[in-house]
């Protein structure tokens, strides 16, 4: 053994846990060995029970797999049928609707063109449009009786995401990944999909991490070609070389902390994350890699045929990513394709070619995989969209009454939950706000939503914020 591994061995000795935090966190190796004793801790701290050391209480759940759909889906032509609105189309809109919210260029109500059909040994009732998601009517609950409190697409989506209408929060994704880790040390807790060649409507603040330190946002994989960029050097180099630029680069990191305290929290959380870009390098493309997968399995999904290929990609990348120890995946479309200003029913119609296959295999592979009963799925967008028309044979935002659904990780399927008015307009019964939803989530996963919080401003801010939420007890 070398004198530079003996002194290193004898210093080792003498060092407390937070002196290693303190003189080791800045480089590639300190942010390894100082994760790693971060994990061995945590680990030690398990209960007897099995519980794990950050959950509350035991987890239904253990990871989750977010469906957004960007735009907001018309749910009385997908998820929640209105036979009397069908029956009072092309007469004008009930002046109650008027009282609530300013539509503008609103028209007369606008039935839904599609059929609806009992599904599954339940009897929940879906559209024509989505006869793979149908199959699995047996595994989903319904929610019918969403409601939001914004109808632009930009406060909506901080809404959803974080809890409120205003931006720069943490996403839920990010609040789990900052309670609860990864369970594999070489995977980043959260990861984000979404199309290579562009960005969803409001773009990184989708998976932003807010005010919690920059590790807990979502880390984008590509579904297409290289999994993640800059993993490997242009060129091969030598093991020496690769050890001295390893090296120079840990001194040149520490030296710039050191000179600029005030980024040490931003420059520590880059260097973690190149740090895991080293340990993800086969780990990663790895599971990423849907040639392992049989052309069966890839085919159901409708993987390499269009409309299907790149939604397929990556919700089969999804199902890879949470059963190697994966936290919170997060599927994003592009643009806000559900956005169905006009030509509604045309609209929602490809949209729903693009994505009901590949969702209605997701669940089905979680199920014959043994994982659905510990993956939670969440399918929905940041609202609605209106009972009457807009330019004719649209449908505007609609903040006032929506549906989504949950699926797997503890949630009773085969059901529905609340209801709107008869037009769609209201939610009345059991009505669900977003702060219900996150706080149904996090306790799936073992989390109390009052007690995950971070102190900033002086106050210890939370996902469901001042919310009185609820638990959604009647889906669990």
């Amino acid at each position: 053994m070398s004198m530079e591994s003996d002194a290193w061995n004898s210093w080792r000795a003498h060092l407390t846990r937070r002196d290693v935090f303190t003189h080791t966190a800045a480089g590639f190796a300190g942010m390894a060995l100082g994760n790693l004793l971060c994990q061995d801790a945590h680990a030690a701290e398990s209960h007897s029970s099995g519980v794990p050391a950050a959950c509350h209480f035991a987890p239904r759940a253990r990871a989750v797999i977010q469906l957004f759909q960007h735009g907001g889906p018309s749910h009385m032509d997908l998820l929640d049928p209105k036979p009397e609105l069908n029956r009072q189309n092309g007469k004008p809109m009930p002046q109650y609707f008027t009282d609530l919210v300013k539509i503008s260029s609103h028209g007369n109500l606008l039935g839904s063109p599609f059929r609806f059909r009992k599904s599954g040994t339940c009897g929940v009732e879906y559209s024509e449009l989505l006869p793979h998601t149908a199959a699995c009517a047996d595994d989903i609950a319904v929610i019918r009786s969403m409601h939001t409190e914004h109808n632009n697409h930009e406060q909506a989506l901080w809404h959803m995401h974080t809890g409120r209408i205003v931006s720069g929060r943490p996403t839920i994704g990010a609040w789990v990944s900052y309670a609860l880790g990864s369970e594999n040390q070489n995977l980043p807790a959260y990861v984000v999909l979404r199309t290579d060649h562009s960005l969803p409507v409001d773009g990184t603040r989708n998976w932003s991490s807010g005010f919690l330190p920059p590790r807990y946002q979502g880390v984008h994989f590509r579904h297409t070609g290289v999994p993640v960029l800059y993993l490997q050097p242009s060129s091969p180099v030598s093991e020496t070389t690769r050890r001295l630029r390893g090296s120079l680069l840990q001194q040149l990191n520490e030296q710039h902390r050191l000179d600029h305290p005030r980024i040490a929290p931003e420059l520590e959380a880059r260097i973690a994350s190149y740090e895991m870009a080293g340990r993800m390098q086969l780990t990663a493309e790895r599971a990423l890699d849907l040639a392992e997968e049989t052309s069966e399995t890839q085919a159901a999904y409708g993987v390499g045929r269009e409309p299907t290929d790149s939604y397929a990609r990556r919700c089969l990348i999804a199902r890879r990513l949470v059963e190697r120890g994966v936290r919170y995946v997060q599927i994003f479309i592009e643009g806000q394709i559900w956005d169905t200003h006009a030509k509604n029913a045309e609209t929602t119609r490809h949209c729903c070619e693009r994505t009901d296959q590949p969702v209605g295999a997701l669940l089905r592979d979680l199920r014959q995989r043994g994982l659905l009963d510990s993956t939670l799925v969440i399918w929905g967008g940041e609202f609605g969209r209106t009972p009457v028309s807009q330019s004719g044979d649209g449908r505007d935002h609609h903040k006032q009454g929506f549906s989504v659904w949950l699926a797997g990780g503890g949630i009773r399927g085969g059901r529905t939950w609340g209801s709107t008015d008869e037009l769609g307009y209201h939610a009345v019964e059991n009505r669900v706000m977003v702060a219900d939803l996150h706080a149904t989530v996090l306790h799936q996963l073992g989390l109390d939503h009052k007690r995950v919080t971070w102190h900033v401003h002086g106050r210890d801010e939370r996902l469901t914020d001042v919310h009185e939420a609820k638990i959604l007890t009647g889906l669990l």
